[in-house]
């Protein structure tokens, strides 16, 4: 009893100790800001609608802060998408349109959000993805971080497994493979094809959390708060969750928490009537993973590749699973912040940087402009400012400027997205017209013979409104070049309140003309307020 006595007090002076510590850093005079992002994550969350998926920790943080039903990002792959983010300017801006062009290499003075925040007294720190590796200088862009960049090192694995095969993979046999310098022949005809080793799709072996990087990387991200609470400077910590990008590798006890039988398939898995072949691909990604090519089918013409059913859910059961063990990982930051009494005095942002599509118009991945690739979580909970959920249509660029409002630090003139702060104060507010997506393609020889170009570059830009999406392909242009419609390749519109699955293409629909004309007018509109900046 005298035992059990002495561990009872201990444990009280234990928690006076991180309490002591919370109020230290409740007195800094700038707000901390707990920055997650998290790679491939679409709003596929119970704050989002879904009563299927197991994600209490992000739930929670949503009960505490103000959900953005209506978000989308720039363009629907990793690294244009962060370089965007991070810096609160678009990607015709940025140049980054693809994995391999570094984001100074074409802006050299770009300011990022952590760097910004260095200037306003801010410590920032950092671990997991933040930048995609290709587009950021030494892969996370140094001069953003005014401590060195945490990564994560062989030993602090569990139980002495060392670091997962190409950063994804415990299992026994697969880990064999890598060691024996196995190879993943990739094909040359897509222009998403990655250019890294593939394994396979999925993993699910009995392992703790920290087995896998993100596991290792939250344990990383806690010891890091609790450090930087007790400094006298507030602090930006941001910290990138991996999961639920492919592969879908996550512990059993995730896995089994869904039942792959109840698993549900996209509803609409075809090309919408009238739509453009331009605006799909081939989902070549994920064909680039072993297990794929033996439950796939290619003989149709056309951007398809006809998964199996029984593939198809075990895919985004897989999904479901990375996910749950996602919202695990986020749970230990909010529980960290919790026992240090700060959790409901810190800016906590947590977005995905992309949707991902699971089977609809037969598409798994990101890399369109459709509603699942484009459409993005984003939650953000701020002191003083009462929890709810606004349909307001935003945007990834509207981040950097958020977080400058709610942190009382001046927003940079440069900057192009708009603070969401008035939304969060009031969830019946608007706070713009349409939101801007983009993403680039490549014609076929013969496409680009037929039409007479001399180059076949393409990009899509795409405009979301309340209830419509309206998007044109453009030959060899960006948004930094006066408009020529002889450079217009193909236009598409979908209407959500009609047509949520976007079945049908009504660009060329009589009773739509009027629809289109306004927002043709509208997209033409942000090319020239583009131009000049």
């Amino acid at each position: 009893m005298q035992k059990l006595f002495q561990c009872y007090c201990l444990l009280i002076i234990g928690s006076a100790l991180i309490f002591s510590s919370g109020i230290k850093a409740q007195n800094k005079t700038k707000p901390n800001i707990l920055f997650i992002a998290i790679d491939d994550l679409k709003p596929e969350l119970g704050c989002y609608g879904n009563k299927q998926i197991k994600t209490p920790n992000i739930d929670r943080l949503a009960a505490m802060g103000t959900v953005f039903l209506s978000n989308y990002c720039q363009q629907a792959v990793c690294g244009p998408t962060r370089a965007s983010l991070m810096t609160g300017m678009r990607p015709d801006y940025t140049k980054i349109w693809d994995l391999k062009t570094q984001m100074r290499d074409m802006n050299p003075d770009i300011v990022t959000l952590p760097q910004y925040l260095i200037t306003q007294g801010y410590t920032t720190s950092g671990v997991g993805k933040i930048f995609h590796p290709s587009s950021a200088l030494k892969k996370v862009d140094p001069i953003s971080w005014s401590i060195p960049f945490l990564f994560a090192s062989d030993d602090e694995y569990a139980n002495g497994l060392g670091a997962p095969a190409n950063k994804q993979y415990q299992k026994p046999e697969t880990k064999a493979l890598f060691a024996k310098g196995k190879k993943v022949q990739k094909e040359s005809d897509d222009d998403e094809t990655p250019t890294s080793t593939k394994g396979p799709s999925t993993e699910n072996i009995d392992v703790p959390d920290n087995a896998y990087e993100d596991g290792v990387n939250a344990l990383k991200a806690k010891k890091q708060i609790i450090a930087l609470s007790k400094e006298k400077k507030p602090f930006f910590m941001a910290v990138g969750l991996h999961k639920p990008h492919l592969p879908f590798v996550a512990p059993k006890k995730y896995w089994d928490l869904y039942d792959r039988a109840n698993m549900p398939l996209a509803e609409f898995q075809e090309h919408s009537k009238n739509g453009p072949e331009i605006a799909y691909h081939r989902s070549g990604e994920l064909r680039n993973y072993t297990d794929i090519p033996e439950f796939a089918t290619f003989n149709e013409p056309g951007n398809y590749v006809r998964l199996k059913k029984e593939k198809q859910q075990e895919l985004i059961q897989g999904y479901y699973a990375s996910v749950s063990y996602t919202d695990a990982n986020v749970g230990i930051l909010l529980h960290t912040l919790d026992s240090l009494g700060t959790l409901n005095n810190t800016i906590i942002v947590l977005w995905g940087d992309h949707g991902w599509h699971l089977g609809d118009h037969d598409l798994w991945e990101k890399h369109t402009n459709f509603e699942q690739a484009t459409r993005a979580p984003l939650i953000i909970a701020a002191p003083g400012i009462k929890p709810g959920k606004t349909k307001s249509l935003s945007e990834h660029v509207d981040i950097f400027p958020t977080i400058c409002n709610l942190a009382s630090v001046a927003i940079p003139t440069q900057l192009e997205g708009k603070s969401l702060k008035p939304l969060m104060l009031d969830n019946s507010a608007k706070a713009k017209e349409f939101s801007m997506s983009q993403y680039p393609r490549k014609l076929k020889k013969e496409e680009m013979v037929a039409k007479g170009y001399a180059d076949n570059k393409m990009m899509g830009y795409s405009i979301r409104t309340e209830k419509y999406r309206y998007t044109i392909w453009m030959n060899n242009f960006t948004s930094k070049q006066p408009f020529n419609t002889a450079s217009v390749f193909a236009t598409e519109l979908y209407d959500y309140v009609k047509d949520p699955l976007e079945k049908s293409n009504v660009v060329n629909d009589k009773s739509y003309a009027s629809i289109s004309k306004d927002l043709y007018n509208k997209m033409i509109a942000f090319f020239k307020s583009q131009e000049k900046k």
